[in-house]
């Protein structure tokens, strides 16, 4: 019972944690262009790479 006591608070930290991540990569623009990784695929530049 004492360990639920240590993983509860410890889980509850972790999600805020990564919510708070989410919000701050919505909030700095990371999903602003979504079609843009998905089409840089498909150009045919030769550029030596």
């Amino acid at each position: 019972m004492t360990i639920l006591a240590l993983l509860l608070p410890v889980a509850l930290g972790l999600g805020l944690l990564g919510l708070a991540a989410f919000f701050w990569a919505a909030r700095s623009g990371q999903f602003e262009d979504l079609d843009g990784a998905a089409l840089r695929i498909l150009n045919d530049d030769e550029d030596g790479e």
